[in-house]
């Protein structure tokens, strides 16, 4: 997912020497007043920004490109933690909790011209869900779980994991091709067989997993996430905003807004706000009225390194509410849900 807040803006960093100490001048625009505030800090605690960065900008237009080294690996850990609350029509409630994480890196094995050849690296799977005290968690860094319904989606996780699969991405950050899927499929269809002999229950998971684990799924979500910048570039304030199909049928759109809040200190911050707007649908059935009402809304920060291009932190918040309430006329019922998630990207760089 992608991402007003106020603008809090860096526009110029100089250096500048007092006492023969170097320090450096941040020059902030404050967007309640209009005016300008310039704080002066010690040098050494600015990040140095290279004189040609992947994030720069002509004619105060910043645009996002990659520039990465050869031999180096830059992360990618995707994690999400979600709390559900229902809450039934006499008021008693129900709480849950779950969290996943999945470990992935990209290192940068050769550069030709304008496209990155990299190793994509599938490090590591974990699920974990409490719910009325009790925490269930499958975990490829750990062993296979005890209980057998575990079991299954442990080898599965085990399969997907300690996988390199071949990428090719340009300089803009377009991903050209992924290749090497048949052999994570072979190794996923072993493992469950272990489990399962029944040799069609065993294709059915197999082709379940090639749904959503393909070519043109990852490539939709690293073009995506990798570079949220509009390709026009964006000037700091500037907003803009994408939508996408939240259901099947597409009748159901999420639009993330975006705001390029600053750009300095060898950081882009680009700022998320959004979501699907409240709607309701209704059903009559003789003098029953059964009515279900949902929205979502999000908020929160993505920050890239001016530096390189990539992604170092994303942070987002997301609410959904739904309420299903079905009236006579005379006296309604209701059931709430009401579910908070953090959607984050390398939550170890916060």
């Amino acid at each position: 997912m992608k991402n007003i807040a106020a603008l809090a803006l860096i526009s110029t960093i100089a250096l500048v020497s007092c006492n023969k100490k170097e320090t450096a001048k941040i020059t902030k625009v404050d967007p309640k007043t209009g005016k300008t505030i310039t704080v002066e800090v010690p040098a050494d605690s600015v990040a140095k920004v290279e004189a040609n960065p992947a994030i720069k900008d002509s004619a105060g237009i910043f645009k996002q490109s990659f520039k990465l080294e050869k031999g180096k690996t830059y992360p990618l850990t995707t994690y999400q933690r979600d709390t559900k609350t229902m809450t039934d029509p006499q008021g008693k409630t129900i709480n849950g909790t779950s969290e996943s994480t999945d470990e992935m890196s990209f290192t940068v094995n050769d550069i030709k011209g304008n496209v990155y050849d990299m190793t994509l690296n599938l490090i590591a799977k974990r699920n974990s869900q409490t719910a009325q005290g009790k925490t269930i968690v499958v975990d490829t860094k750990l062993p296979i779980p005890k209980e057998e319904e575990l079991k299954m989606i442990w080898n599965i996780n085990r399969a997907l994991t300690g996988n390199k699969l071949s990428m090719k991405m340009d300089t803009r950050g377009n991903v050209i091709s992924i290749t090497g899927f048949d052999a994570v499929y072979a190794k996923v269809l072993n493992a469950v067989g272990t489990l399962i002999k029944d040799k069609s229950q065993k294709e059915n998971i197999v082709a379940s997993l090639k749904e959503t684990f393909n070519e043109k799924v990852l490539k939709d979500q690293f073009n995506k996430n990798l570079t949220i910048i509009p390709k026009k570039g964006a000037k700091v304030g500037e907003k803009w905003s994408s939508s996408e199909n939240a259901d099947a049928q597409g009748k159901i759109k999420v639009t993330s807004n975006y705001v390029l809040k600053s750009v300095g200190n060898g950081i882009a911050e680009i700022s998320v706000t959004g979501g699907i707007p409240k709607k309701t649908e209704k059903q009559n059935q003789g003098e029953v009225t059964h009515s279900l009402s949902s929205e979502l809304a999000q908020n929160g920060t993505i920050k890239f390194d001016q530096n390189t291009g990539w992604i170092t932190n994303q942070n987002i918040s997301v609410k959904t509410t739904q309420i299903e309430t079905i009236s006579n006329g005379k006296e309604s019922q209701s059931m709430k849900s009401v579910s908070n998630s953090s959607v984050m990207v390398n939550p170890s760089a916060k």
